[in-house]
């Protein structure tokens, strides 16, 4: 895997590319591997992606994205995820009817927990049946962050 740190004020995020596609993003203060950085020419668009989005330039992400790992009802749900326009947000009940198992609440949100390539992915704009924030991977304050950020709001 070729490893990229991409700095940003809402902390450092490391890109993972494999063959050409992005399989991993690790969020700020998640643990990386320990190997060497190499920039390569989808990682280096995956950062310029990045971090237009993060500065509110970019509503869309047009990369090659191949998940590493997961099971086929977890890849169905990251499927689901990218479906989910900029800005708005959708309940884990809401995912679970769209993959054909309403009462699949909870493997949601596990699943949701496990993608490998979050932002990109967007597990962030998955909220609670109330419209509540729930579990993020990154930490909740970064949830909030991101869905201000999708609601026009400047990103801490």
């Amino acid at each position: 895997m070729e490893l990229l740190s991409v700095p940003s004020r809402l902390g450092t995020f490391f890109l993972g590319g494999e063959a050409g596609h992005i399989i991993r993003l690790y969020l700020p203060g998640d643990p990386t591997p320990r190997i060497a950085e190499h920039e390569t020419p989808v990682l280096s668009e995956a950062r310029r992606q990045l971090l237009e989005y993060l500065a509110g330039r970019r509503t869309a992400f047009s990369l090659p994205l191949a998940p590493d790992g997961g099971t086929p009802f977890q890849r169905q749900v990251w499927r689901a995820l990218e479906a989910i326009p900029f800005g708005e947000t959708r309940t884990y009940g809401q995912i679970a009817a769209a993959v054909g198992n309403p009462k699949a609440v909870r493997a949601v949100g596990q699943a949701n927990h496990r993608n490998p390539i979050p932002i990109f992915i967007p597990c962030h704009r998955v909220v609670g049946a109330d419209g509540t924030l729930t579990g993020y991977a990154g930490g909740l304050e970064l949830k909030r962050s991101l869905l201000e950020l999708e609601r026009g709001k400047e990103c801490p």
